[in-house]
């Protein structure tokens, strides 16, 4: 069996969707008959479980902790998708020291066997764990919207990782946007900034619509892929997972060695107040 794809869903700042667009990208990906496994990597303050509407037994703090079997820690919540939840409330989940972040790779490699994908969602920001999760992902999904300091802080992240973990790969994914006109825009606003102060050619995956579907799901506490199937989001976040299935980039994750995504450009001048 393939090794399976570690996708990262990440984001500078907190509030653009992120974790409710990678609930949402598993189940499309489950959907369409992978076998997926979702991480709660906001490991102080998970929320998967709160959007899934979960009860929750062992989490990723008690495997670290306890010595807890991981198997013990999944909930199926699809017959092809399982949950790893995480803590909340654990400040030292935070801010994993280097053992702990050890233990942890060894656990998501032999947990993520029976897997096709594995779709890490962590925290917002620039947290230790954050920077981790995406250094030892195939590929990580900048998640940001049109708001000027969203798209600060997603610059802010991609900068830190391609200076700190140069072998992160980059995909951009627009939330909430009112068309693919503005999607565009904002997108080429973010892939200029990376391209003259980084030397990096960013892509946009695609972009999810603001859609009132989304806001009664997360009420509900379940998938808008479920509870609003013909939704303008529920296409679009389909759309998704059809593109990243037919991605082809280096070999990377857990078990291999990161590669580069984008042409090497150089550094230019500074990049203060760029957007």
């Amino acid at each position: 069996m393939a090794e399976p794809k570690y996708y990262c869903i990440t984001s500078g700042k907190g509030g653009v969707g992120k974790t409710c667009l990678a609930v949402n990208l598993a189940f499309a990906l489950a959907h369409q008959g992978r076998r997926v496994l979702l991480v709660d990597g906001d490991l102080g303050l998970a929320n998967v479980d709160v959007l899934l509407d979960l009860e929750v037994g062992v989490t990723i703090w008690d495997i670290l902790d306890r010595g807890i079997e991981p198997e013990a820690a999944l909930i199926s919540v699809h017959p092809r998708l399982d949950v790893l939840p995480a803590s909340s409330g654990v400040p030292e989940m935070a801010n994993l020291g280097s053992n702990d972040q050890g233990l942890l790779q060894e656990m998501l490699r032999g947990l993520a066997t029976p897997y096709q994908y594995v779709i890490l969602d962590t925290a917002a920001g620039l947290g230790s764990a954050v920077l981790w999760f995406n250094s030892i992902s195939d590929l990580s999904l900048v998640v940001t919207t049109t708001d000027p300091t969203a798209l600060t802080d997603a610059y802010a992240l991609i900068k830190v990782l391609t200076q700190s973990h140069h072998g992160c790969c980059f995909e951009v994914v627009l939330n909430g946007v009112q068309d693919d006109k503005e999607a565009r825009a904002t997108f080429e606003t973010l892939a200029a900034a990376a391209h003259r102060f980084l030397g990096l050619n960013l892509e946009l995956l695609g972009a999810v619509p603001d859609d009132p579907a989304v806001k009664k799901a997360v009420r509900k506490q379940m998938p808008f892929l479920q509870s609003a199937p013909q939704s303008k989001a529920a296409q679009a976040v389909i759309k998704l997972a059809d593109r990243l299935q037919g991605l082809s980039f280096p070999e990377t994750g857990p078990t291999s060695t990161p590669g580069l995504r984008g042409q090497s450009l150089g550094h230019k001048a500074s990049d203060t107040n760029l957007i």
